[in-house]
This record gives C-alpha cells, structure tokens and sequence, in this order.
C-alpha cells in the first residue's frame, strides 16, 4: 500500500515537472493573420498603414498601432518579427505599452527600427536605454527582431546578433515626463514615424514566460 501511494505521488511530480516545463516556454501565439488587422486597434493618421501580400506597411503621418487582442497585460515573454527597411526609413517596436489616442507612446519601450535613418539609435537599440549605433543589416533586406524579457532583464537580438543585454535598476526614475522607457507590463505597439519613412513587418508573434 505504502509503495503504491509513492508510485502514484512520483507519477503526479513528474505529470507537474513536465507541465510546468511547458507552460515555462508558453505557446506561440501569432499577432497578425496576414490579412487584416484584427487584433490591433490604430490611433491618429490610420492612412499610414496598409497590409500588403501578408505584410504589415507603415508609409505615412505619425501613426501607431496597439495589439488588443489579449486583454491579458504581456509582462514576461519572448517576442520575434522579421522586419524590412527601405532606405532613409525609421520605425519602431513598443512592448509594455498602452493604447493613446496620439502623440508618442509615453509608456513602455521602443525597440529602435532604423538601418540607415538620419538618427544615430539604429536598428537593435532599446531607444535612450541602451543605444546601437551600427548593426550588421541593409535595407530592401528582411532581419528578425527578437526580444526577450524576464523580469527587469531585457535581451534583444537582430538576426542571431545581441545588441542589448541590460537589466533595468532597481527603483529607476521615468526617463523624462514624456517618456516613462521603464519595464513594467503592457502590450505591442508598431511605429509610423514620418511620410519619408516606408517599413514592412511580417511573422509577429509571442509566447509568454513565467
């Protein structure tokens, strides 16, 4: 009797191992259908986006588009899109963000989309955090953007590329009252920056970590 109360106690450890070490990974959960832009909800100048042969086109005013499809805050996860540049073009990836009818996002922050833009955060930066200057990339040419975020740490890579390993201080004051650019939980945004700027995403998706 004793033996097979710890036989069935060590099958239910090993039933839990093993479900934990799945839900630790999560289930990738795509952000666009290629199709429409359910899911997503755009604040001023929605003429700046299109979708294109299953791709998401920026190419017009300041414009931003919010995920909304999960009502669920994204606070630890992981997060992959390729993107495309065309020269002289900039954009941007938000996480821990929040819808806001205009302006630029004030919360969260903003991975740097920018390969040959004018500004000197390149592609690969955590924007006024930890800035790139020259990343392995061209425009006309599609790169993988993943980033990583497990508590304070933030690890961003283009391609197979870190660009950014930092881990946010303890008790860091917002970056100015405009910008909060600290961690804390929220959703994605992706940038229209300027009518001169044209950039492709396409393959979004995220799984959530513990």
């Amino acid at each position: 009797m004793l033996r097979r109360s710890f036989i069935t106690l060590a099958t239910v450890c090993l039933l839990s191992t093993s479900t934990f070490a799945g839900e630790k990974l999560g289930e990738w959960q795509e952000l666009f259908d290629g199709k429409t832009f359910e899911g997503w909800k755009l604040n001023e100048n929605k003429e700046a986006w299109s979708i294109e042969d299953g791709k998401l086109v920026c190419h017009g005013e300041r414009s931003h588009m919010f995920y909304v499809g999960d009502g669920k805050p994204f606070k630890n996860f992981e997060f992959e899109c390729e993107v495309m540049t065309t020269p002289g073009s900039n954009a941007g990836i938000y996480f821990h963000t929040k819808f806001q009818d205009t302006g630029w996002p004030k919360f969260g922050q903003e991975v740097q989309v920018n390969v040959s833009h004018g500004d000197p955060k390149k592609s690969g930066s955590l924007y006024g955090v930890v800035d790139v200057g020259n990343p392995p990339l061209k425009d006309n040419e599609w790169y993988k953007t993943w980033v990583k975020v497990e508590g304070k740490h933030v690890i961003i890579k283009v391609n197979d590329t870190v660009t950014v390993d930092y881990t946010e201080p303890d008790g860091k004051e917002a970056f100015s009252a405009d910008f909060e650019r600290r961690i804390g939980e929220g959703t994605f945004a992706l940038q229209a920056h300027d009518p001169k700027s044209k950039v492709y995403f396409r393959n979004l998706k995220v799984r959530r970590l513990p």
